[in-house]
């Protein structure tokens, strides 16, 4: 089940990675990043209800007691991920792009070194090598021959993206099993907390600086729907899966993601694929298969 909602996120995060990179065009930094939410909190609602709705009595779960920590694990989620989003959206404007987006699916090597070291994360050899293999896949999918060739920058940025994504998934996982809840229930209550919690934080802080942002979303109704939908049924894939896996397995089978977003590129924008693009592909599956297997 961890695989396949894996693979649902992959999929909705290309895509939405694509959305905002459109939106990034016309729109402020911050108002890309809001509109990763703005309209997911109904859908979170609507799934949360017909989770309760359609389920068998004998297997719904009763609503959660929240705790101090569950709290304290949505709130440091939530202003994490605003942070990375935004980062994301500077990696967009980059004149690197493929390298920046590159360095910040180092978010599973983050994930793995962070998730050991304070997560009590476990990791058995064949799963770090998975872990291995995949960032050389990312490497060289990012278009970079040597190591020099690194604007200081950019990596900077995608370093920072990375590790932000990563403590984001780890205390999501916290906060979906201090809930204590039967699957599929607690990724879905920490979902709709989470993308609630974000919507509001952001919505109040463009209201107090920056409101010709908000205008600015409201003239792209479209594109700001389409990010937010995409948005949220890719975070619905990434909570379930990281519920019922550790997140470094998680993270490191979700750089099939740049599977899609390579496929994206060819069969959308009719861009050709290098031969060093062909290895990395190929190593991503391997990292893929690595990590299925631990």
């Amino acid at each position: 089940m961890w695989v396949l909602f894996t693979l649902l996120a992959a999929s909705m995060q290309a895509v939405r990675n694509a959305c905002q990179k459109e939106l990034s065009k016309e729109v402020a930094v911050m108002g890309v990043t809001l509109a990763r939410f703005i309209y997911a909190s109904p859908l979170a609602a609507l799934y949360l209800w017909a989770l309760y709705a359609l389920s068998e009595p004998a297997q719904q779960a009763e609503v959660p007691q929240f705790s101090l920590s569950f709290a304290a694990y949505v709130l440091a989620a939530s202003l994490m991920q605003i942070l990375a989003t935004a980062l994301m959206v500077v990696l967009f404007k980059q004149k690197n792009y493929a390298i920046g987006v590159g360095l910040a699916k180092s978010e599973a090597i983050f994930a793995a070194v962070l998730g050991v070291l304070f997560f009590a994360s476990a990791l058995s050899p064949l799963g770090w090598l998975g872990v291995a293999v995949g960032a050389v896949a990312v490497f060289l999918l990012s278009g970079v021959k040597t190591v020099r060739e690194l604007p200081l920058q950019t990596v900077a940025i995608g370093a920072a993206c990375g590790a932000a994504f990563a403590l984001t998934s780890l205390w999501i996982r916290e906060a979906s099993l201090a809930l204590g809840l039967p699957f599929p229930f607690g990724a879905a209550w920490v979902l709709l907390f989470v993308i609630s919690c974000q919507t509001l934080l952001l919505l109040g802080y463009l209201l107090l600086r920056d409101r010709t942002v908000l205008v600015a979303l409201w003239n792209r109704p479209r594109l700001t729907m389409l990010t937010s939908f995409f948005s949220c049924v890719g975070s619905l894939g990434w909570f379930t899966a990281m519920s019922l896996e550790t997140v470094p397995l998680v993270k490191t089978l979700g750089q099939v993601e740049v599977l899609f977003t390579l496929l994206i590129s060819v069969f959308w924008f009719k861009e050709k694929l290098k031969r060093t693009d062909l290895l990395g592909l190929a190593l991503v599956v391997v990292a893929a298969v690595l990590v299925m297997w631990a």
